[in-house]
């Protein structure tokens, strides 16, 4: 029989290694900590190309304090700049108390919103959000204005350098400055993206009617609340008015489109809930029986909100987030009384609006219509893989995938990501260097069907369209996608931008909320090698080309046109530690509607003309 004792020393233990004593114990201060385990206050670090990436989470967590201000009534105005690195934001509400100021910036579960009677509503209630600010900055200020006096502070990497306290004629308020700290283990060599910052600000104004903040000199303004939003959203692709609802802690506005799928825009105390939560659910419940009941139906969720777009926002006291990022509500109790609330609300819009109640009718009608075609479809389309043993046999499946990974691979899972590749070499050397643990490969045949315009019946009569999404898991339900990120990964030259583009087609047509999750993204690969006997350098792009061949000396440089081109032994890293994602976002539905239209449309004609008139 083989002992514990045997099996360890096989695998290598010994005492030493083994030694736990006192000195293993170590106390940390919270800058320590934050900088230390920078995830569990601001989710992921990044260089600032995706807009969840901690700079931004940054701005957000300092600019919060600012609304809570607002939404308790004082201080309409916030001022914000942006320049280079260095973040500022200034409000106009009434300032922390002077002999607090330093606490609460560099004091972890140190704040006034434990207390209901300063704080009614607030999203930051952990005492957390600025000391993090504080501690992953390699500068920070902050300066409280209450009554004629200030007390301010100057911070290098959450440690406190000068403090000063004295008289002024300025306004009350806070004011804060801070520059993420650029070393390689925080956040290194990012920059932001104006395009992130500016929408956030616009979220901000949507939920705070009568709020203006000044974004480096531009004012950014909502006259009607969420039904900007909404507007912004849609254009004129509403197929009835708004169906719209506030009191003082609910308000929602939504309709219906031409388009697949569902949209929603939820917010908790002006905190944007992408990944929704309980508040989001019980919306989509209260408009399902809200219309049924008006109706004296019993329709499907399907059939109901199949093509809606809708904004909900709620106000509680004390929200329950499922992260530091706060991107998912918990509650459980706000479920009754926003069903019940939603559902009276939509019930009394429609008997107040006869418009209204036929378009939408209409709409859940060719809905019904539409999905019987389809079930028709997808039955046939089933009936043929089981016939034909098809089992999308250019699947490399990976271990773990998004929301079934046992709790010892959450992680994996969460991370887990299929790579949507460009023929059989491409995926051969993705898969002989993935990680099979939470990296899938699926090979594609070539170009996909430019599906621009047509119905959704294409997915189930096109094997490969079909078979992408039986891959992906979303053919019921895109609550069912199996994999955390969708990649796209195709060759750097016209053939591979071309299915590019054909698979983006293919997301924003049927699939948009994927893409509206931040799920979907390209993946960046190396267009030059420039290497000499000594030194290899990979570059991205022609300007690091250059860069590396005035430090090489005698290099070569290899130009690589497709990925299968590049040594699975070389390749790893592109898709290890050194991956490079792009996400493919979009602001405005309408927009990238017309876009798309454009570009992938029936409009051969205009569309060279076009071509011809911006070739150089």
């Amino acid at each position: 029989m083989l002992c514990l004792f045997d099996i360890r020393k096989d695998l290598g233990y010994n005492k030493q290694v083994m030694a736990y004593d006192e000195s293993n114990i170590k106390s940390l201060s919270s800058s320590e900590h934050i900088r230390q385990r920078p995830g569990m206050y601001i989710g992921r670090l990044g260089n600032g190309s995706h807009p969840d990436d901690g700079i931004y989470i940054l701005l957000k967590e300092v600019v919060d304090n600012s609304i809570d201000e607002f939404m308790e009534g004082w201080g309409n105005r916030i001022n914000i700049n942006v320049v280079d690195r260095t973040v500022s934001v200034r409000d106009f509400g009434r300032g922390i108390p002077l002999a607090k100021v330093i606490e609460c910036v560099s004091v972890i579960n140190t704040g006034a919103k434990y207390d209901n009677e300063a704080f009614q509503y607030s999203v930051g209630l952990n005492g957390v959000g600025t000391k993090a600010v504080n501690a992953l900055s390699s500068h920070f200020e902050v300066k409280s204005v209450r009554d004629g006096e200030f007390m301010w502070a100057e911070f290098e990497r959450g440690k406190l350098l000068k403090k000063k306290k004295g008289a002024t004629d300025e306004p009350n308020g806070t004011f804060m400055s801070f520059t993420p700290d650029h070393m390689p283990e925080i956040f290194g060599d990012y920059s932001y993206n104006e395009e992130y910052i500016r929408e956030r600000l616009w979220n901000y104004a949507y939920l705070n009617k009568g709020l203006t903040i000044s974004y480096n000199g531009r004012l950014i303004k909502s006259q009607n609340g969420l039904m900007d939003l909404v507007v912004k959203i849609l254009g004129e692709d509403g197929l009835y008015p708004l169906i719209t609802f506030k009191n003082k802690h609910l308000e929602f506005a939504f309709t219906h489109t031409n388009g697949y799928g569902e949209s929603y825009h939820s917010y908790v105390n002006g905190q944007y809930t992408s990944d929704g939560g309980t508040h989001e659910a019980a919306f989509k419940e209260g408009v399902l029986k809200g219309i049924n009941e008006f109706f004296k139906k019993s329709w499907n969720a399907p059939e109901i909100r199949d093509g809606i777009v809708a904004t909900v926002a709620i106000k509680i006291q004390n929200p329950v987030f499922e992260s530091q990022t706060k991107n998912k509500l918990g509650n459980t109790d706000v479920r009754q009384w926003i069903v019940q609330e939603v559902k009276e609300a939509v019930v009394d819009c429609l008997m107040k609006n006869k418009d209204i109640a036929k378009g939408l009718e209409d709409k859940i009608i060719n809905n019904e219509k539409v999905h019987k075609e389809e079930a028709a479809v997808r039955n046939g389309a089933k009936e043929r893989a089981k016939r034909t043993a098809i089992n999308i046999p250019k699947l490399k499946e990976c271990k773990y995938h998004l929301n079934n990974a046992p709790a010892a691979h959450k992680e994996e899972g969460a991370n887990s990501m299929i790579f949507l590749t460009e023929g059989d070499s491409a995926a051969g050397s993705i898969s002989k260097t993935r990680d099979s643990n939470y990296q899938a490969v699926f090979a594609l045949r070539g170009k996909i069907l430019n599906v621009q315009g047509k119905n959704r019946t294409e997915l189930y009569k096109n094997e490969e369209l079909y078979n992408i999404m039986v891959a992906l898991g979303i053919e019921e339900s895109i609550e069912n996608l199996r994999y955390g990120k969708v990649v796209i990964a195709t060759d750097a030259d016209v053939d591979g931008y071309h299915i590019r583009i054909l698979l983006m087609t293919y997301f924003f047509s049927y699939f948009e909320d994927i893409i509206r999750q931040g799920r979907l993204f390209i993946l960046e690969t190396p267009l030059f090698r420039v290497r000499n006997k000594k030194q290899t350098v990979y570059c991205y792009t022609e300007k690091e080309r250059d860069e590396a061949l005035e430090k090489i000396r005698g290099a070569e440089v290899t130009r690589f046109k497709g990925l299968g081109e590049i040594n699975p032994n070389e390749f790893g890293p592109f898709i290890g530690k050194d991956i490079r994602l792009v996400p493919v976002t979009f602001e405005s539905m309408k927009d990238i509607r017309k876009d798309i239209q454009f570009y992938m449309g029936d409009n051969t004609p205009v569309r060279k003309d076009f071509i011809m008139e911006n070739l150089l």
